[in-house]
């Protein structure tokens, strides 16, 4: 029985030393960056405040990973997830009036 071929191997050419593989890993590696805490949230220096309120544009919020004062361990995808639904809480109450 033959099996088919899902994707082709990567590096084609593999590498013949130690020096080889770390010149490959240099050029083809990256990083699954994800930024947060870029926007400082809370206390009185901060750029939004504890409803996510950017200071000094009114009706502008922040709702995103930038949010976060430290990276989460694991995807950010939940952790921002919660941060939009906390912040569409926010917005239906400040909505409300209470």
């Amino acid at each position: 029985m033959k099996t088919g071929l899902v994707a082709a191997n990567y590096p084609a050419q593999i590498p013949a030393s130690d020096l080889a593989w770390e010149a490959h890993v240099r050029q083809s590696a990256n990083i699954g960056y994800h930024p947060v805490g870029t926007c400082r949230m809370g206390g009185e220096n901060a750029v939004v405040d504890g409803t996510l309120k950017l200071r000094g544009i009114d009706g502008l919020r922040v709702v995103d990973a930038s949010v976060m004062p430290v990276i989460v361990s694991g995807n950010t995808n939940a952790a921002t997830i919660m941060i939009a639904e906390r912040a569409a809480e926010f917005i239906l109450r400040d909505k409300r009036g209470y």
